[in-house]
């Protein structure tokens, strides 16, 4: 069973869930719309979003939780239209806020204000709704047993004589944008509270624990609100339970379009059992910093689960399937990844594999010599028949021929071994080199044992620092020219094109041209030549020692492809590839391996999905969402400073004045 979200501008007008309560509070055993309650339920705790139909709801819903936990409620503050004296906002809180007046303390009556904070903000909004603004469900005193009698305060203020239990009328609070949760803290359930567990044994159910549910919810509903474009998924199994959840917020969707050509799907978090079970799809800028693509929270390691994960992903990307996908080994994967994505290059982390070596490999004989071998396999050779050499020397040399961790390797080389991957574009997170690696996207942010509720704050935390990070970025490789190392002319025309980050990796090349002893060509068919050139490189033990790279160059096309494949790896030429250029009179990099992604100015000129011929001129959503990506982009260049804001402001305010225009004239 899956419950889709609506983006927050799509949300139907009369859509809500009913919480049926009667004069005492409780929850009657009543069907409710989108879903049966059975037996005694809890209200869900209040939460920024929630909006109801009139005040009086409001206030009954927060009354009637007051008393499921056990507090007082009165009005701390309200406000009213000067004209109409219509009430438009209100402050409810527990009965213990604040303290006595100086003048009342001598007084008999027991002192009972603590100076508790729990409170209610709420406000009347544009749908003629009220809506919770702000939310602090702390006590700082004991609470009562359910039982406390609040002041019924009802319609424009006025009290109104409490009703006996006896004949309490029934009420119905439609509570917009909610859910009724039960007691267990899992979602909408049949099940009885004995039979829900905090932790499940099964990956049919999400982990979670006591409130992590309410969390989640509290989450989503206020992304709703406050993050236009926010989408999120959730999906429930047979019992009603929550199994899995999607979601990605505005920027992350508007990345997706920019960066979604690679994607590290990161589940490190999952499979190596932490508390909270994150995975994550990450993907690299224009300044080669990791970029968030969107989150999940998953039952377990199943094909059922990534697959239904893919697809959700999928769907909010507007089914543009990524050009590669980077996962650690897992079978479950692979077939999920094998019928969402049938057209993406679906490849191993090498660094994953990599890193287990000390797990898998250190309790053998020849342990150190074994890892030399294997490191010297993996990273040294450039021809398939080089690797496999060297792998059957391995094994041969030191019998592990049955080993089974080297053998299910050795079978799916085709996914990792950097010699079989030479045709698939990666922009730099292959790894390929001894030292780089995947690092999980929360890396400093979550641990083993880290709540749910305090990754669901850091999560924001990260993004802030992401997006910081970018935008300084940004300003630095706009402002700034770098400075040149060399006379040679492709390090002067990139520099003025790369983002600073990408420059300098690519001078790093440049400057390496002059570690190139000599570039001869050895074979000549039509305007097809192979050139042959020699490197002196530091091996291990800080030896130097000669090698020889292999580089294609045709005259004709202007394409130049050495062995050492920089260019699909890394997204930019190597060394070997700019000898070969400036060997034959070259004196710029052509076009085609100068990457837009990398630019200072991508963003600028490229707006994915833009297509305004291909409208559909019924498709609402669709101008809703060219509209929006098309008004990102201003927002992301305005905040680059005072002045880009100010310009960015007015030309929103002079585009409205346009549109009204257009309206003026249809009526």
């Amino acid at each position: 069973m899956e419950v889709a979200s609506l983006d927050s501008e799509q949300v139907p007008d009369g859509e809500c869930n009913e919480i049926i309560t009667d004069g005492d509070g409780v929850l009657t055993e009543s069907d409710v719309q989108n879903g049966v309650i059975e037996g005694r339920k809890e209200f869900v705790s209040p939460a920024v979003g929630m909006e109801f139909e009139s005040y009086d709801d409001a206030y009954n819903y927060y009354n009637c939780y007051a008393k499921e936990v056990g507090f007082r409620v009165r009005v701390k503050n309200s406000w009213f239209k000067r004209n109409s004296r219509e009430k438009y906002g209100a402050v409810l809180c527990c009965s213990s806020q604040g303290f006595k007046r100086i003048k009342d303390v001598n007084r008999l009556r027991k002192e009972t204000r603590t100076g508790c904070p729990a409170m209610l903000r709420m406000r009347l909004v544009d749908s003629k709704r009220w809506r919770i603004l702000e939310v602090t469900l702390e006590h700082n005193h004991l609470l009562g047993a359910k039982m406390y009698k609040s002041i019924n305060k009802m319609g424009s203020g006025t009290k109104r004589k409490s009703q006996s239990s006896s004949d309490a009328e029934k009420r119905t609070i439609k509570l917009y944008r909610a859910l009724v949760i039960d007691s267990g803290g899992n979602g909408t359930s049949n099940s009885s509270i004995a039979d829900i567990r905090t932790f499940s044994d099964h990956p049919d159910q999400l982990n979670l624990k006591k409130g992590d549910t309410q969390a989640i919810y509290n989450y989503l509903c206020r992304m709703q609100l406050t993050n236009p474009n926010f989408f999120y998924l959730m999906d429930f199994n047979d019992d009603g339970l929550l199994r899995n959840v999607f979601w990605i917020d505005a920027r992350c969707r508007a990345a997706c379009g920019y960066f979604g050509d690679v994607i590290y799907f990161d589940n490190t978090y999952l499979s190596n059992k932490y508390d909270i079970p994150l995975v994550a799809f990450v993907g690299i800028n224009h300044h080669g910093q990791a970029v968030l693509l969107g989150c999940a929270l998953l039952a377990g390691e199943t094909t059922e689960s990534y697959t239904w994960l893919f697809k959700a992903w999928l769907t909010c990307v507007s089914g543009h399937s990524p050009q590669t996908i980077i996962t650690d080994r897992c079978k479950a994967l692979q077939s999920a990844i094998a019928e969402v994505f049938p057209r993406s290059h679906h490849r191993f982390g090498l660094s994953h594999i990599m890193k287990k070596i000390p797990e898998k490999l250190g309790g053998l004989r020849n342990y150190d010599a074994i890892r030399k071998a294997l490191t010297k396999a993996v990273y040294e050779t450039l021809k398939v028949i080089e690797f496999e050499a060297a792998w059957r020397f391995m094994i041969q040399r030191f019998g592990v021929g049955d080993h089974e961790w080297l053998r299910s390797l050795y079978e799916e080389r085709f996914w990792w071994a950097p010699v079989y991957l030479k045709e698939t574009f990666f922009a730099g997170m292959v790894a390929a080199r001894p030292g780089e690696a995947l690092s999980p996207f929360f890396d400093r942010y979550v641990h083993k044992q880290t709540p749910l509720k305090e990754f669901l704050d850091k999560y924001e935390l990260a993004l802030q620092k992401k997006h910081k990070d970018e935008a300084l970025a940004d300003i630095e490789s706009r402002s700034a020219s770098p400075t040149l190392k060399t006379r040679c002319s492709f390090e002067l025309q990139l520099s003025k094109v790369y983002t600073r980050e990408i420059f300098e990796k690519f001078q790093f090349e440049v400057e390496e041209m002059y570690s190139c002893l000599s570039t001869t060509q050895l074979h000549v068919d039509g305007p097809i030549i192979i050139f042959l050139v020699k490197e002196r490189v530091v091996v291990e033990g800080n030896r130097r020692e000669i090698r020889d790279y292999e580089v294609l160059y045709n005259r004709t096309a202007g394409e130049v492809r050495c062995i050492c494949s920089c260019f699909n790896f890394y997204g930019y030429l190597c060394r070997h590839a700019l000898c070969v250029l400036n060997y034959n009179g070259v004196e710029e990099i052509p076009s085609k391996y100068i990457l837009s992604r990398w630019k200072k100015d991508y963003k600028r000129l490229y707006i994915p999905d833009q297509g305004s011929s291909n409208v559909d001129a019924t498709d609402r959503v669709q101008w809703f969402n060219q509209l929006y990506r098309s008004a990102l982009h201003i927002v992301e260049e305005g905040v680059i400073s005072l002045d880009h804001y100010k310009v960015a402001l007015q030309a929103f305010e002079e585009s409205l004045d346009r549109v009204h225009v257009v309206e003026d004239k249809h009526e």
